[in-house]
């Protein structure tokens, strides 16, 4: 793999359909994630995807969807300040495959993204190496056309990058080393100083791009999980959603409103009738999710079908928040000015056309309020057309 100083910006490939705008749902006051770019990732090449509140990344198996959210996940795993191996846990199936080693061996992958808010479009673009070695080999930070961080591999003996961020001033740029198995955007606040606008400049976009890419909640409901009884544990959801019955014991109590939301939401997609969604003892000290059916009739979660108890599972997600959902929030952000981004891998997988009609209808109703957004993978989207704040991205294998 060649040594860049950064990735290039890529040029757009997919077909974007964006659904009328959701009224009130830009916010600019928040930051958020606008644009995904995979320059060189696993299938992707050159690609460029636009992110609405409410995305649906649309195509057939082995387009590339599962992989673009797993992407989204690694730089929000990263701006949260993890070390790359946890972000990239299996880097190598990260490499383009027909991308092919340098003269010293070396394979690697390019993404990155764009945040919006206070400090207008900020653009972060990263190149990691995967093989022989994990590390970071390149990473541009940009706002309005300026450059404000910029590393690059100078000495591969060195597990370091040397690092150039914008001070203006007397002293145009500071030069420095940075760790090559972490994020310097998210080191740049424990390193600039702030007493030049220069400096200033340059935390106000590094704060930008880690608080859009914190509060980020993966979920991929597995109905086999939610069955059976669980053990009463911390009440916050894994993103399998397997603790479902826990989380409920915890939700119902905490949020009247909220829970009666939710309670509305499974009875437009749930057969029979539905008065209440509870938790109750079981044997052992577990807890099991029931629906009441009001005539003195409890059905356990565990008779529903699949795609009913896929349903419920993101039904809750979506009306829940960080405190409840099992994520790292940016603890140092007052809430009013976070964004929770829920990443749904295959969110109509088992849903009847009802079910994903009101799922959508859902989604749409949250994130027009800005407090959160999702990006969902579907295999087809056409039952989505129409519907208002909703972005289609169209991908090809």
């Amino acid at each position: 793999m060649t040594q860049p100083p950064a990735p290039t910006p890529p040029a757009p490939t997919p077909l974007v359909q964006p659904g009328p705008p959701a009224g009130g749902a830009a916010h600019p006051e928040r930051p958020r994630i606008t644009e995904l770019r995979l320059s060189a990732f696993t299938s992707h090449r050159r690609a460029v995807l636009p992110l609405g509140p409410l995305t649906l990344l649309a195509g057939p198996s082995g387009c590339g969807k599962s992989s673009a959210l797993r992407a989204y996940e690694a730089l929000a795993r990263l701006g949260g300040g993890a070390a790359l191996g946890e972000a990239f846990p299996d880097p190598v199936a990260c490499v383009p495959e027909r991308a092919r080693p340098d003269a010293q061996h070396r394979r690697g992958f390019r993404i990155g993204c764009t945040a919006d808010g206070p400090a207008g479009p900020v653009r972060l673009d990263v190149a990691v190496q995967a093989e022989p070695q994990l590390r970071v080999v390149g990473e541009r930070l940009t706002a309005g056309g300026l450059v404000l961080l910029e590393t690059a591999l100078r000495d591969p003996g060195k597990r370091a990058v040397q690092a150039a961020w914008h001070t203006a001033g007397p002293t145009p740029v500071t030069r420095g080393p940075l760790p090559d198995d972490r994020l310097g955007t998210a080191l740049l606040p424990l390193r600039v100083a702030g007493r030049t606008p220069g400096q200033r400049r340059v935390l106000a976009a590094a704060e930008q791009m880690v608080v859009a890419l914190r509060s980020v909640f993966a979920c991929d409901p597995g109905p086999g999980r939610m069955r059976g009884p669980v053990p009463a544990g911390s009440g916050r959801l894994l993103r399998d959603c397997g603790n479902l019955a826990d989380v409920l014991l915890r939700t119902r109590a905490e949020c009247g409103h909220r829970h009666a939301q939710f309670v509305a939401a499974v009875r437009a997609g749930c057969a029979g009738p539905v008065a209440d969604v509870l938790a109750e003892p079981a044997a052992g000290g577990a807890v099991r999710a029931v629906l009441d059916r009001g005539d003195g009739i409890r059905t356990e979660l565990g008779r529903l079908g699949e795609g009913e108890l896929r349903y419920v599972a993101l039904a809750l997600v979506l009306l829940t928040g960080p405190g409840v959902l099992d994520l790292d929030p940016a603890g140092e952000v007052p809430a009013a000015l976070q964004t929770l981004t829920v990443l749904a891998d295959g969110l109509d997988r088992g849903l009847d056309p009802g079910q994903r009609g009101e799922l959508l209808r859902l989604a749409a109703r949250m994130c027009e309020r800005g407090h959160i957004r999702l990006v969902g993978a579907v295999s087809d989207a056409s039952w989505a057309a129409g519907t208002d704040g909703v972005t289609v991205v169209h991908l090809k294998p």
